[in-house]
């Protein structure tokens, strides 16, 4: 069996490795000794993790997010977070949980009234730094920084670190505009919860996200150095005849069982195995580059195979094999105890499930966290074909329109004709202007590192926004700066506005880290920082703010003030961006949606996205027509739900190619 040969060979170089690894180790430890001398102020600041806890049954803590989280610090074996347990009902019953909580792990239970304020405001699980002014929320996130921060307390754990995957991008995409962090972090925990709570039944559903996922393990890989690896593929094809797949080789291998590890031929493995074997084993020596047959380097794209999923993403072993094994493992349970006959239609969901067992650390971190492993049959590949219930969404808005015709100029004259035209309000005050030189230096953008020319635009973008902001807020009221970047508008409204409360959300950690050092020189105590997708803030509020939100992140601003019934200033971008998604479906409002497809619809987010200086003025002009276009629709939504709104061009217009604002005002 493959993978009984895959643990083998990692467990026999492994072992190989003890030897050389403790001749160096003592060097090794007084290296990170100094690291972590010369750390240790940094490292200072306590975190605390909050987790939500509702109930349990057999062994599985509800939500799943927080059984996800439990295993990760586990598997990192990671102890420098202050671990609380948050009831969700008064009900709650914690008896059991001692035979389902790591042990190394020590867990304070509370209720949800002890939260520290800013937790209060966000979906859990959160991480919150002393003194409570800096939140990390929503599962991604928070998953993203105990690697990170178990991997800062020790260094030598290489291996921690490689969670993130490529350039550490793995999960880092929003949910929402990511499909695959939104099947990770979302829609599989929440579908598998509901199955679960589901099994009592006879037949209990199986959740269309699981065909999802066997579908995404069907695909074939993409990766960084795919063309290279490609090549290597089909070298070791033609070497072998045909050569197998991962999924012939893993039935073939059961006839060869009684081979050992050490009288296995490496290049008999699949190439994906190989990979997937060497980035999880330390190399005695690096690879000499070998020169492809010219047979090899001729061979067009086309005809080189498609590379073949070892782990979730791919070839390696990342943070989303973690997040997923503990809700697969539970659904899993429930399919072989009362729906077995349908194991088999979940052959490569199954084939990943025992290979990650078999990845270093996994079966430890599962033992500590109560999770007993299946041990299931070997079951034949079949295709995704066989489950007639699924289909996939993706591109089903675009149908084809025989009445559509191409450009901009077709669109606003079918607008035009509907009386839709090129409108926008008057500035309320186009000449005001914040007396920069009288602000402390950190209130400027000119401390985000950027240009003189670029901070001097900046400086005028945030005129226009602060006027509308400080002419609509009272004293007490909460603004919320969304996808605040370095903070450039939120810190300016601290600063202006000492009696309200500001809260500066935004996902990119080194933008809110920016951002809070530059608050810290301010000495401003009435601000709060959450690194977060804007849909895990939960907290009520007067105005949203948000400057350059990119695409469909202007949609969700809006939408989340309107949830809200409070005030908005927007600044739209990255037009080209806005597309349909699982919120939102353009045009938006039902004057546009009764005049316009949505492909019409497109073609003016196109064009609208075509501003740029350096583009002839005839071009700019159309594209700032577009902009305008696609702001009325956005502003006729939000009027039909009961806001009275404008769209008005900020001043200067040399200010930013983008420079509408859309302002909101609940009626």
């Amino acid at each position: 069996m493959v993978f009984t040969k895959f643990k083998e060979k990692l467990c026999s170089t492994l072992s190989r490795k003890t030897v050389q690894a403790k001749n160096s180790i003592k060097f090794v430890q007084v290296i990170q000794c100094k690291k972590k001398m010369k750390g240790i102020k940094k490292n200072l600041t306590e975190e605390y993790l909050y987790l939500d806890f509702s109930h349990q049954i057999e062994g599985c803590i509800f939500p799943l997010h927080t059984s996800v989280t439990l295993f990760l610090l586990s598997y990192c074996d990671c102890k420098i977070f202050k671990v609380c347990l948050v009831l969700t009902g008064e009900s709650a019953d914690t008896s059991l949980l001692k035979n389902v909580l790591s042990q190394h792990v020590e867990i304070q239970i509370i209720s949800r009234q002890e939260l520290p304020l800013i937790v209060q405001n966000c979906c859990l699980p959160a991480v919150v730094e002393s003194p409570d002014s800096f939140c990390r929320a929503g599962l991604a996130v928070v998953l993203r920084h105990i690697v990170q921060r178990a991997y800062d307390a020790e260094p030598s754990k290489k291996g921690i670190l490689e969670l993130l995957g490529f350039k550490k991008t793995c999960l880092k995409a929003c949910a929402e505009v990511s499909q695959w962090t939104r099947l990770c972090e979302l829609t599989i925990p929440l579908s598998i919860e509901n199955f679960l709570k589901e099994s009592c039944d006879q037949h209990p559903a199986i959740p269309t996200e699981i065909l999802q996922l066997e579908k995404k393990l069907s695909e074939p890989v993409r990766v960084h150095n795919d063309d290279k690896l490609r090549r290597q593929k089909l070298k070791q094809q033609k070497a072998a005849g045909a050569g197998p797949t991962l999924a012939q080789e893993k039935l073939k291998s059961q006839a060869h069982m009684q081979e050992t590890s050490e009288d296995q031929d490496p290049s008999s493995q699949s190439l994906e195995l190989q990979v997937a074997f060497s980035k999880l084993t330390v190399q005695e020596h690096p690879a000499a580059p070998n020169r492809e047959p010219a047979h090899i380097r001729r061979a067009g794209a086309c005809a080189l195979p498609p590379l073949e999923h070892v782990f979730a993403e791919g070839l390696y072993f990342t943070l989303a094999d973690l997040v997923l094994l503990p809700c697969i493992h539970h659904f899993l349970v429930v399919i072989c105890k009362k729906l077995s006959k349908r194991l088999v239609e979940f052959p490569l969901l199954a084939a990943w499930y025992q290979r990650v067992q078999e990845v270093p650390g996994v079966k430890t971190a599962a033992s500590r966290c109560g999770i007993q492993f299946l041990h299931l049959p070997e079951l034949p590949t079949t295709s995704i074909e066989q489950h007639p219930k699924f289909s996939e969404a993706a591109g089903a808005e675009e149908h084809s329109d025989p009445s559509f015709i191409g450009g901009p100029r077709p669109t606003m004259t079918k607008l035009m004709e509907k009386g839709i035209e090129v409108m926008f309000s008057p500035h309320p005050c186009p000449a005001w202007t914040l007396d920069w030189n009288r602000l402390p230096a950190a209130v400027s953008p000119k401390e985000g590192k950027m240009s003189s020319d670029r901070a001097l635009r900046k400086q005028q973008q945030l005129n226009n926004l602060v006027y509308v902001v400080t002419h609509q807020a009272r004293p007490g009221d909460r603004i919320v700066d969304f996808c605040s970047g370095g903070g450039h508008v939120g810190i300016v409204l601290a600063h202006m506005l000492p009696s309200c409360q500001v809260t500066l959300i935004e996902n990119k950690e080194l933008s809110l880290i920016r951002a809070k050092k530059r608050s810290d020189e301010l000495g401003l105590s009435n601000i709060w920082f959450i690194q977060a997708n804007m849909e895990y803030f939960t907290g009520m509020f007067n105005i949203g703010v948000a400057l350059h939100a990119c695409g469909v992140a202007t949609d969700m601003v809006i939408e989340h003030c309107i949830k809200t019934r409070a005030s908005f200033v927007t600044c739209p971008c990255c037009y080209g961006f806005v597309q349909n998604t699982s919120k939102f479906s353009f045009p938006k409002s039902e004057q546009f949606k009764k005049t316009l497809s949505y492909k019409e619809h497109m073609i003016l987010c196109r064009f609208a996205d075509q501003t740029a200086v350096q583009l002839p003025p005839q071009r700019r002009l159309i594209g700032k027509q577009c902009m305008c276009l696609v702001d009325l629709d956005r502003a006729r939504a939000a009027e039909e739900r009961g806001y009275s709104v404008q769209v008005i061009s900020m001043e200067p217009e040399s200010c930013s190619p983008k420079n509408n604002m859309i302002v909101g005002v609940p009626i």
